[in-house]
């Protein structure tokens, strides 16, 4: 039996990933930039054992889903294929946040299991080969490989379609801050079928991707100056039409609650009254606060004192997917 442990961030997009080109290959129809954060952590371990005759998945310290073990099972395929092996592997797996509920779990738990299953099957691949592999598992696990701000790169071949981090002399001044709404409870629209749903029946939906790549050279223009005020109003302007093309819908889906609603009018009035604050939300209906180190504490309370907000947590900046054990 081999084994291997790794530890890895979730990310949250400030320009978004929101539909694919490819579904086999989980290629995105655009690129996306991302923030690492510290606070959103999966940690997972890989067993390959001769002695299972299935995989088998366990997931914050219960059996998952049969849908989760399938997902599962054909992303270790993939490694299984590339080291040459047939055994099958134990996988345990962990969220110190809740799972499946808005907060990019399946970007860091995917990240996580890309290290963890690669090493563990002998495997020895470097940070972009780990990207891609990352990635099919899950878009956004391209991104958790890298810490700080990271660019994911669209593109129609599997090994053009990586995440690289971002250089940036805003990354030891910003924080996130993370308001969960309704006690990270699962979300009403897994975010596949949202995206499939999205991109099949939105009027809005072509606009939405004719927009990213203007709000991604401006995303980046703006962390090579260091002016987060640019890098903020393009994070909340991407948010909010990512999921006016999912509200265009037929039917709608809608991840927003009247806590949701609270919290951006919320974080409209803290920046009219000078506080460095850009909301963000991913598919679910928690609002993310892209502030400053100064600011962070402000925030927190504000978002705190609206109604239907169950938990607040101030996040730093996270690092790069690290393998725990073996060392």
């Amino acid at each position: 039996m081999t084994l291997a442990t790794a530890r890895a961030c979730a990310n949250i997009a400030l320009v978004k990933y929101w539909g694919k080109r490819d579904a086999a290959l989980n290629l995105p129809a655009a690129g996306s930039l991302s923030l690492t954060l510290a606070a959103l952590v999966t940690e997972t371990t890989v067993a390959f054992d001769p002695a299972l005759a299935d995989d088998e998945l366990a997931l914050d310290g219960s059996p998952a889903r049969p849908a989760d073990l399938v997902r599962t099972s054909a992303f270790l395929d993939l490694v299984r294929a590339e080291a040459g092996l047939t055994h099958r592997a134990r996988v345990t797996s962990r969220n110190e946040f809740p799972t499946a509920s808005g907060l990019a779990s399946s970007a860091s738990g995917f990240a996580a299991l890309a290290v963890a299953a690669s090493a563990a099957a002998g495997l020895a691949l470097d940070p972009r080969a780990l990207s891609i592999l990352a990635r099919r598992g899950s878009g956004s696990a391209a991104r958790s490989i890298f810490g700080g701000f990271v660019r994911m790169h669209a593109a129609d071949r599997s090994e053009a379609s990586y995440a690289e981090p971002v250089a940036s002399p805003l990354v030891d001044r910003v924080r996130m801050v993370i308001a969960i709404v309704g006690a990270g409870a699962p979300k009403s629209h897994g975010s596949r079928d949202a995206m499939d749903h999205t991109a099949a029946t939105s009027p809005l939906y072509r606009a939405w991707l004719e927009l990213v790549p203007k709000d991604l050279a401006a995303a980046e223009a703006a962390l090579a100056a260091g002016d987060l005020a640019a890098l903020g109003a393009i994070t909340e302007g991407n948010a909010l039409a990512m999921h006016a093309s999912a509200i265009a819908a037929r039917p709608a889906v809608i991840y927003w609650r009247p806590a949701t609603l609270a919290l951006i009018a919320e974080v409209s009035g803290l920046r009219g009254a000078g506080v460095a604050a850009w909301a963000t939300m991913d598919a679910g209906p928690h609002v993310k606060v892209l502030t400053t180190v100064d600011d962070a504490e402000t925030v927190a309370r504000a978002l705190l004192a609206i109604a239907g907000v169950t938990a607040v947590t101030i996040s730093e900046v996270g690092g790069p997917a690290r393998l725990v054990s073996p060392s």
